[in-house]
């Protein structure tokens, strides 16, 4: 089956929470992956998401850059939208 990731940053100007992701994440620009598969079977090539990942920088006195957390795009989307209203 054929697979396909798209990446896109996402800024924000404050802090925020995401489902699944512990603790508040503090404000700045973040990397958000999201992965899709072809559906078979059709006339016209379709891809459906299965996974929605962003990268999340590790605390200080980690030993890796960055830390990769699934979570769900339309968490991501309320959060964005939240972050846009707080002015």
């Amino acid at each position: 089956m054929l697979s396909r990731t798209s990446s896109r940053k996402v800024t924000f100007s404050h802090p925020f929470v995401l489902t699944g992701i512990d603790g508040v994440q503090p404000a700045g620009t973040y990397t958000v992956e999201t992965d899709e598969e072809l559906v078979d079977g059709l006339s016209f090539p379709v891809y459906r998401r299965v996974a929605t990942v962003i990268l999340l920088p590790v605390r200080a006195g980690g030993t890796t850059l960055a830390q990769a957390a699934t979570i769900d795009p339309l968490d991501l989307e309320r959060a964005e939208q939240a972050d846009a209203a707080i002015r």
